[in-house]
């Protein structure tokens, strides 16, 4: 049918409200609630979800909560401005390189029907990375590399159930999803988990002094001279360093020399130094600890725990780094039968029944995708949010704190929402115009503005976007502001 399902409330909340759930959550000063300005209105994407409502809000609350720290360290109050249709054009991943648009999958990435002539429901298997796709293509008993096709990725997954598959892939820590209706998940005991938890969890975690405020001049970024360290890959923890940058933090990414990276990190890496650490190396271990002794945020994506052997959970960040914001992003929550499980946007969405809802709205046959990665988007929007909030927490009652958001936590937010009656008709935002472009060390970059505008300091991205490895792991003695 070409309706959205009866059970799902058939109208939107004006993206003002959904802000001020996000801000009154968090704890932070009402009155800043009148300095935002959110221009346009739904639909702005063929799509039955308000991705444009949640992705202004979240640009919004994370362009809102960094002005009022800007306020605590002598700023003028300003008011912060996110269009729509800004909003959404940011969160498309729309870039070029010397005039080239990278691939944004590898083909063996996408949906596949399962079961032959049984029906065994439907898998979504992700294989951008090469150890991902080799991993699937040995479980199904297929030659590994780049020669194998979709037909007999198809062919082999006719002997499997989705469930089944999913299983067999998580046990070889593989990234695959079976597509459940949200009637499915929300029987699985992860869903159960999910609900308990925030949207954004912002919770103390160590008792420690407010750190100083140095102050700003009026026409600086609201975030100018602070350090955060961007432990992430692919899209959502990048997008939130990225984010933070447009602010005016000095944001160092530090990638694994041994690990691959996505197309997409030259557009995800604008306004960040970029270095190398390899913490399976005890020297790159203590370089990496002299990083956070001078930082003020700690962001990262591994899995739930992933980070504790190492010595860098966020217990033991908050004795390193006295006062720190810890912020974390998983896929499927840290709580639950699937907190340590691997995911991404496509699978998180498949999982959680967004791509079931969206073809019933379509009257599609097939599970059908969102029109952008809004999950990935807007977590990163909201861990954003979530370091500035913390970061106020901190400046103003003291304490060590952590950040969390989870991909699936996003998926339930979205869901919740309500849905576009019309928005399956709608053509989609027009991405004429509004580019900017840039020097890089990836080649000439062409990509989008950041969406939100302050009324008196500028926001955007000063250093240019740089491979990885560019930069050495120390912060700057001068900041990139002053320099």
């Amino acid at each position: 049918m070409n309706s959205i399902e009866p059970s799902v409330k058939p109208t939107v909340p004006d993206a003002h409200v959904v802000l001020e759930a996000l801000w009154q959550e968090a704890g932070l000063p009402p009155a800043a609630l009148q300095r935002i300005v959110l221009s346009g209105r739904e639909p702005v994407l063929p799509t039955s979800f308000a991705l444009g409502t949640a992705l202004q809000a979240g640009v919004g609350a994370a362009a809102l909560a960094a002005a009022e720290f800007g306020l605590l360290r002598g700023e003028p109050a300003q008011t912060v401005s996110v269009d729509i249709c800004d909003a959404v054009r940011e969160s498309a991943c729309r870039f070029t390189i010397d005039g080239h648009a990278p691939p944004v999958w590898e083909k063996l990435s996408g949906l596949y029907r399962c079961g032959g002539k049984q029906p065994g429901g439907w898998i979504r298997i992700h294989t951008n990375f090469a150890h991902h796709r080799d991993g699937v293509l040995r479980l199904l008993d297929l030659p590994p590399g780049a020669q194998t096709e979709r037909a007999q990725v198809s062919q082999a997954l006719g002997g499997w159930s989705a469930e089944s598959f999913e299983e067999a892939a998580a046990d070889r820590g593989l990234v695959c999803a079976a597509v459940r209706t949200p009637e499915e998940w929300q029987r699985h005991p992860q869903a159960a988990a999910v609900a308990a938890l925030p949207l954004v969890a912002i919770d103390c975690i160590a008792a420690a002094s407010c750190l100083p405020l140095s102050p700003i001049g009026g026409n600086d970024r609201p975030l100018a001279g602070l350090r955060v360290l961007d432990l992430t890959r692919i899209l959502a923890g990048p997008i939130a360093g990225r984010t933070l940058a447009a602010y005016g933090a000095e944001v160092m990414l530090v990638n694994s020399p041994q690990l691959p990276n996505i197309a997409a990190i030259a557009e995800t890496s604008r306004g960040k130094l970029s270095t190398h650490l390899d913490l399976s190396s005890a020297k790159d271990c203590e370089t990496l600890r002299d990083l956070i002794r001078q930082c003020d945020v700690f962001l990262q994506g591994y899995r739930p725990g992933g980070l504790d052997d190492l010595g860098f959970g966020p217990e033991a960040l908050a004795k390193i780094r006295p006062g720190i914001v810890c912020v974390s992003l998983s896929a499927y929550g840290h709580q639950g039968p699937w907190a340590s499980r691997r995911g991404f946007d496509s699978l998180v969405q498949a999982a959680t029944g967004i791509n079931v809802s969206e073809a019933e709205a379509f009257g599609d046959p097939e599970p059908r995708a969102l029109p952008l990665q809004a999950l990935d988007y807007g977590a990163a929007y909201l861990l954003a949010f979530g370091a500035s909030a913390a970061l106020w927490r901190q400046r103003t009652s003291g304490g060590s704190w952590h950040v969390r958001v989870s991909l699936a936590g996003v998926s339930r937010w979205l869901s919740n929402l309500g849905r576009l009656a019309d928005g399956p008709t709608h053509a989609g935002p027009l991405f004429d115009g509004g580019w900017e472009e840039s020097a890089s060390g990836f080649g000439r970059l062409t990509g989008v503005p950041h969406a939100a505008r302050f009324s008196h300091s500028p926001s955007g991205w000063i250093r240019p976007s740089m491979p990885p490895g560019s930069h050495p792991p120390e912060w700057p003695a001068v900041s990139w502001q002053d320099g």
